[in-house]
């Protein structure tokens, strides 16, 4: 089954704020110039340096620093014109903070200006020196006021003030130098130097420790870090109330709901995804489209992702419209022109949704419209300009058009579904973003495992198990419970098209394991639609080993568990998925009546099939339709036959 990767966006938008997903620097370098300047400010190459120094408008030393921090940082190819972009904007903002210290502690104010100056120079431990020597030399000022009358209070504030901001710049280096764990620790330490008086600020600087601490989970796979996040959120919304600071609340509410919905993907039940949907949309009542039009869109596509992923779990198409119907408000004011690569991520999820509802719809048109909204994206998402956004897009472009292909005859879409996931592999490195890795892996396999229905060879579908079992080694079921299932759902089922071509039953055999293996986790409260369809290939794999083996114990298994993927796949709900098991339970029936005496399965077969064409007929292709309609007439013919000369069954 199709999957994609979602994108939520945490921070700020507008002057002076910081946004840690969704706000795209450009420096106008490419990963190759990047490459070449890490090289020159190597092997010592001054006028390389110098040039792009000028450029920038920062020293050469400051230059040098930020290459020597991407050289060390071990950045893949593809992503170091965006961590340039990273590093060069959270540079600007340390320096900024540096020079907006105004200590009035004698020392603390020498060590500010000098931290300023080292700063500037690119000497990042000079300046982180001297920001702390300023820290504590302002907290020895502060320890010094305490002792004085009622009247030093105030002054004494102040300098636990500055010892703060004085961390949180420090804080904004460690950022800087993409160390995530390192700048949260220093904001939570900003924090707690915070004087009481200043709760709003306080407030600010723990949403900064989570946001931190967010985007370690988020990049890193750390659940830890997203779940420590959540109670920082919270405590930092008791400093920023509603009622007083309604916009920093609003963006402290969508923050925590990013975190929400990123843990709740990786986790089988539903519960933080649900309290994500409650945390954008009571952002949305602050975050109002007139007041913050681009905050408003930036939260509207949000609510669209965390209502997909739920929607992906539950039988109705419900939450999943509602998606629809965000990420189209979203691109109301997420202009083409104005904020491209916005606009093509909400453009991706907009196709995500669309495709996930059109491979429950019987037609063709909402499949057609993701697949349109994916290539307009790849208009605006450029390989060269921001890789990882391009891979994504080609998966969800790849899922659309393998949905599309397994419902025609031919090739064509199929074909072109497993190019865009071998494209989108080359820049979803396992090492930089394994979760996202092993999706693409998952989603490979699916089509693949779809070809090979169609041809005549194994190879794809030797190809389609490989692809499973390398996403097994990063979807294990400790991690990330419900993909792990997803995943051995789809291996069961690439298994049970292998053995359908061997003569022995190990495949077969494999392939029951692992869609029990599946069902597991895989339970029907909790995502009815994957239950039934796990149940649906289980019953394949059942019916495939009951046809080569004496006997009716597997085929009676085989349609115990059509029928109850029937109990989820409802004509209304997924006409076509209804349409697939009403034929396979057909399939089964008929075996089971040609080893009985009487006719009572053939005519349940005869019944399942005319009801699988009440669907089909004018949806599959007719070679497809004729195959079931000739089932169907045979079965009737043996029925009739046996009514005239009934079967003896030893």
């Amino acid at each position: 089954m199709p999957s994609s990767a979602s994108h939520y966006l945490v921070g700020d938008v507008g002057a002076g704020a910081t946004v840690l997903q969704g706000e795209h620097l450009s420096i106008g370098f490419t990963a190759e110039q990047v490459r070449t300047l890490i090289e020159a400010a190597t092997k010592g190459a001054d006028e390389k340096v110098a040039e792009v120094s000028r450029r920038l408008g920062v020293t050469q030393g400051a230059m040098r620093t930020m290459l020597a921090t991407l050289g060390q940082a071990e950045v893949s190819e593809e992503r170091l014109a965006d961590k340039l972009a990273e590093v060069f904007e959270q540079y600007r903002k340390a320096a900024a903070a540096i020079a907006a210290l105004q200590p009035e502690n004698p020392l603390a104010q020498q060590h500010a200006a000098k931290a300023s100056q080292a700063a500037a120079s690119g000497d990042r431990n000079e300046a982180r020196h001297h920001l702390q020597a300023a820290r504590a030399a302002a907290e020895a000022g502060a320890q010094e006021a305490r002792r004085l009358a009622r009247e030093a209070e105030a002054a004494a504030e102040k300098q636990m003030l500055q010892a703060a901001r004085a961390v949180a710049a420090e804080a904004e280096l460690a950022l800087a130098a993409l160390d995530y764990p390192e700048a949260a620790q220093l904001f939570g330490e900003a924090a707690s130097l915070m004087p009481r008086g200043e709760p709003t600020e306080k407030g600010i600087l723990l949403r900064r420790q989570a946001d931190a601490m967010q985007r370690e989970g988020e990049e890193r796979g750390d659940n830890t870090a997203l779940q420590q996040a959540i109670p920082l959120y919270n405590l930092a919304l008791q400093l920023l109330p509603r009622d007083r600071v309604p916009l920093d609340w609003a963006t402290t509410r969508n923050n925590l709901g990013s975190a929400l919905a990123t843990l709740g993907e990786r986790e089988s039940g539903t519960a933080r995804l649900e309290e994500a949907v409650v945390a954008y949309r009571t952002t949305l009542e602050e975050r109002t489209r007139n007041r913050v039009p681009l905050q408003w869109a930036m939260t509207q596509s949000n609510l669209g992702t965390v209502l997909w992923r739920l929607g992906e779990r539950e039988s109705g198409t419900a939450r999943l419209e509602e998606a629809v119907v965000a990420f189209r408000a979203a691109l109301e004011e997420t202009k083409r022109e104005e904020a491209p690569r916005d606009w093509a991520m909400t453009q991706v999820n907009l196709g995500s949704a669309l495709s996930m509802l059109g491979a429950r719809e019987s037609g063709t048109a909402r499949l057609q419209e993701a697949v349109a909204a994916f290539r307009a994206a790849l208009e605006e998402t450029k390989r060269e300009q921001a890789p990882r956004d391009w891979a994504m897009t080609q998966v969800n472009l790849g899922s659309a058009l393998s949905i599309l292909g397994a419902r025609e005859s031919g090739t064509a879409r199929l074909q072109e579904a497993v190019a865009a996931f071998r494209t989108a592999l080359e820049e979803t490195l396992r090492d930089r973003v394994p979760l996202r890795w092993a999706m693409t892996q998952v989603n490979l396999g699916n089509a693949l495992m779809t070809l090979g229905e169609r041809e005549c060879g194994v190879a794809p579908l030797e190809e389609a198990v490989v692809a499973f079992r390398a996403a097994l080694e990063e979807r294990t079921r400790d991690r990330v419970p419900l993909q792990w299932a997803m995943t051995q759902m789809n291996l069961g089922a690439a298994l049970s098209k292998l053995g359908e071509h061997e003569s022995g039953t190990a495949r077969l055999g494999d392939a029951v394991t692992a869609f029990r293996a599946a069902l597991e986790e895989t339970t029907r409260d909790r995502v009815p639609l994957q239950w039934a369809l796990t149940q649906m290939n289980l019953g394949t794999a059942l019916e495939t080993l009951g046809k080569r083996e004496g006997g009716t114990a597997r085929l009676e298994e085989a349609v115990a568990a059509y029928r109850a993927a029937l109990e989820e796949r409802t004509r209304d709900e997924v006409p076509l998925d209804w349409a697939m098991t009403q034929m396979n339970l057909g399939n089964a029936l008929r075996t089971l009546g040609q080893r009985e005496s009487g006719t009572g399965r053939l005519e349940e077969a005869v019944a399942a099939w005319e009801a699988c064409l009440e669907v089909i007929t004018s949806v599959w292709p007719p070679d497809w339709v004729r195959i079931v309609e000739t089932r169907r007439d045979e079965a009737q013919a043996e029925i009739q036959a046996l009514s005239c000369h009934p079967r003896e069954v030893a």
